[in-house]
């Protein structure tokens, strides 16, 4: 199967390339396996391995084994690593960036990216997105949606507009909503149901 470029960054391959590359890069201190990698991206392990086996030798991320589980790293040392950090935040960032700064927001039940960056990550092409649309679903505390959409911003170098719907208006479709969905929208955190005890 032949992978097309992704119109967020077409120097890279694939956009699991450039998933990978924000999942690792954006979160220097953590390491990941391949496997949960893959059940994250809905990528087969080799295809992932893969994919990692070329990071790894490019000198961007450091990879070791344990029994048999392979762990991958960013690393820091590296001369490559800053320049495509700057390049993962601008371009796959978002979604690993609203997902740490505005999941545990107090009142949110869900939030989703809209607007030209969904578009790209969703394959449409048009000019690289200049900021991200973000939509709270639910009713946040608005000094926390602020903040976090500050610290969002901090850390992508692009301006993150927040937007607010209740539950009710997001399910009853008001025009607002109405007309996101029509266009590309990427689910980033949902808030789970609790199971009845």
């Amino acid at each position: 199967m032949k992978m097309e470029a992704p119109p967020l960054l077409p120097l890279l391959r694939s956009r699991l390339e450039g998933e990978l590359l924000a999942e690792i890069l954006l979160h220097p201190d953590r390491e990941y396996n391949a496997s949960e990698l893959a059940t994250r991206y809905g990528a087969s392990l080799p295809t992932v391995v893969r994919e990692l086996d070329r990071l790894a030798a490019s000198g961007v991320v450091r990879s070791r084994k344990v029994g048999r589980v392979r762990l991958v790293q960013a690393d820091p040392t590296s001369r490559a690593t800053r320049p495509l950090t700057e390049l993962a935040a601008l371009s796959f960032g978002p979604i690993a960036v609203i997902a740490d700064e505005f999941a545990g927001l107090a009142g949110a039940v869900a939030v989703y990216i809209f607007g030209s960056w969904a578009a790209r990550y969703s394959g449409e092409s048009g000019p690289p997105p200049h900021d991200v649309d973000v939509l709270v679903v639910g009713r946040p505390d608005r000094q926390q949606l602020y903040d976090a959409a500050n610290a969002a911003e901090a850390r992508l170098g692009a301006e993150v507009n927040p937007s607010v719907r209740t539950e009710k208006a997001f399910n009853d479709d008001d025009p607002f909503v109405a007309q996101l969905k029509s266009q590309p929208l990427v689910e980033v955190w949902r808030r789970r149901k609790q199971p009845a005890s």
